[in-house]
């Protein structure tokens, strides 16, 4: 399997270091590869868009014309900022905040407040209990579709999946790969 970790800002090395961990304890044969041009989005089985910022973050993807490739890719996982650029719908955008727009979700952005205002709390998820970190962290508000919820918190949901026929996407709301390889290992998981 070939997976991109979109690089150019955010988390980069923590998620290459939570996917290698995670296809280590399943025993899957990974290669990860940076992504940083639309030259590196060639061949990928699935990508991961870190945290960030997600305005500037859709810019430079759109300055490397990066975008229309990236909406090809048929699994995608995306921790903060990465699932706010999946959102169909973001409230809170800056004017003219454009996202890929391939998940059926609603999107809170800055829902948990500023930088300053970070956190860490355990949450429980269908996937097991999670040591979670939010950094200004945004909450899904409304899905649709057929999205399946894999974690709530005081009514947000902060965790959810997409599947279809042809595509997989997962949004995460805070940074599993600061603190699990659980969310990974189920991402992996999805593409075998």
């Amino acid at each position: 399997m070939k997976i991109g970790v979109l690089a150019l800002q955010g988390d980069v090395s923590e998620h290459f270091l939570a996917t290698n961990e995670a296809a280590r304890k399943l025993k899957l044969d990974c290669a990860l590869v940076e992504v940083r041009t639309n030259k590196d989005l060639k061949a990928l089985d699935a990508l991961i868009i870190p945290g960030g910022e997600s305005t500037t973050m859709y810019k430079l993807c759109e300055r490397e014309g990066m975008l229309n490739a990236i909406k090809k890719i048929k699994n995608i996982f995306g921790t903060c900022a990465g699932a706010i650029m999946l959102a169909k719908k973001v409230r809170g955008a800056e004017t003219g905040q454009k996202t890929l727009s391939l998940m059926d979700i609603e999107i809170d952005r800055n829902a948990y407040g500023a930088q300053a205002d970070s956190f860490s709390k355990k949450l429980d998820t269908k996937l097991g209990a999670i040591d979670a970190v939010f950094i200004r962290a945004p909450k899904i508000d409304r899905i649709w579709g057929d999205v399946h919820v894999l974690a709530k918190d005081n009514g947000g949901i902060l965790l959810c999946e997409q599947r279809s026929k042809s595509s997989y996407y997962l949004a995460s709301c805070f940074h599993p790969e600061l603190s699990s390889t659980k969310i990974h290992e189920h991402f992996l998981r999805s593409l075998v």
